[in-house]
C-alpha cells in the first residue's frame, strides 16, 4: 500500500516534468526561412551589389609586383599581416595587430617614393589603379593589390558561435554572416533580426525578418563594414531557462522518493 502511494506521487512529479517541457516546444513555421507560396519554381531579381569604399581610419594592404622585382620591394615593405585564406573564418576575443597602411583623416596613404595618394572615396579597385599609375614612372608594367583589412562585421546573440569576422573579399551577406556564425540557434527569432549599421555618420537600427522573401530585395542583403548583427532570444529561450529551475527540484524530489523506496524494500 505505502509502495502504491510512493508510485503515484512519482507519476505526478513526472507528469509535471513532461507538462513544463511541452509548454516550452517553438512552433517549426517560427523556425523556417523564406517563407512564401508553394511553386515548383520561383525567380526574383537580386538587389545591386554593394562596393564598398575607402574611408579614413581604414587600413590598407598593398601588393605591388612588376618586370623589375628588385625595384618592386621598395614598394613592399615586409608586414606581418594575417593570411588572407585564414581571415574569412577567424573568431577572435581581441582584435589582431592589423599592419599595412592607415587611411589619414585626409584621405590620403603615405608610400615609398610615390609619398601621399589620396584614396579616400575610391572604391579598393579605383585606388588600386590610381596607384598603378603613379609607378608607371618607377616601374615595368606594374600590377596593384589593395585590400581593405577593416572589412569586419559582429554577429551576436543566439547565434551558434557569436564572434567578429574579417572579411577579405570585401564581400558578405547578411545570410553569409550568420553562417560563418553557425547559424541561429533554435531560440533564435528569425522574424526580428537587429542589424546596427553605420551611415554618414549616423547609427541605424534595423529589423529584418529571415521569415519572409523579401531579404532578397533589402537593401540590408549585402552587409557593410562594421554591421553589427543581433538576434534576439524568443520566449522559448527564457523558458528553456526557467524550466532549468522548475525541474530541478522536482528531479530531486524524485530522487528522494526512489531512494526511500528502496531503502524500505
Amino acid at each position: 500500500m505505502v509502495l502504491c502511494i510512493y508510485f503515484k506521487k512519482l507519476t505526478v512529479l513526472i507528469g509535471l516534468a513532461l507538462i513544463l517541457l511541452m509548454s516550452g516546444c517553438v512552433s517549426s513555421r517560427k523556425l523556417v526561412y523564406f517563407q512564401g507560396p508553394l511553386m515548383a519554381s520561383d525567380s526574383m531579381k537580386l538587389v545591386d551589389r554593394f562596393v564598398p569604399t575607402v574611408q579614413p581610419g581604414d587600413i590598407l594592404s598593398v601588393r605591388v609586383s612588376s618586370l623589375s622585382p628588385e625595384a618592386t620591394t621598395f614598394f613592399n615593405p615586409p608586414s606581418a599581416t594575417i593570411p588572407i585564406d585564414r581571415m574569412m573564418t577567424l573568431t577572435t576575443t581581441a582584435l589582431p595587430e592589423l599592419t599595412g597602411y592607415l587611411v589619414d583623416q585626409a584621405g590620403t596613404i603615405e608610400l615609398p617614393i610615390l609619398g601621399k595618394v589620396p584614396v579616400s572615396g575610391l572604391s579598393t579597385a579605383q585606388a588600386a589603379d590610381r596607384i598603378r599609375e603613379k609607378l608607371k614612372e618607377y616601374l615595368k608594367e606594374p600590377t596593384v593589390n589593395i585590400r581593405n583589412q577593416n572589412f569586419r562585421i559582429s554577429v551576436m546573440g543566439e547565434v551558434m558561435r557569436p564572434s567578429l569576422f574579417t572579411v577579405p573579399n570585401e564581400k558578405i551577406t547578411l545570410l553569409e554572416a550568420l553562417s560563418l556564425a553557425g547559424d541561429i540557434t533554435i531560440y533564435g527569432r528569425r522574424n526580428n533580426i537587429l542589424l546596427i549599421r553605420e551611415t554618414n555618420g549616423q547609427r541605424t537600427f534595423t529589423r529584418i525578418d529571415l521569415t519572409s522573401r523579401d531579404l532578397f530585395r533589402s537593401p540590408y542583403y549585402y552587409l557593410h563594414p562594421n554591421d553589427v548583427i543581433y538576434v534576439e532570444p524568443g520566449k522559448s529561450r527564457v523558458a528553456s531557462a526557467d524550466r532549468t529551475y522548475q525541474l530541478l527540484p522536482i528531479a530531486l524530489s524524485a530522487l528522494s522518493f526512489l531512494a526511500i523506496i528502496f531503502s524500505r524494500y
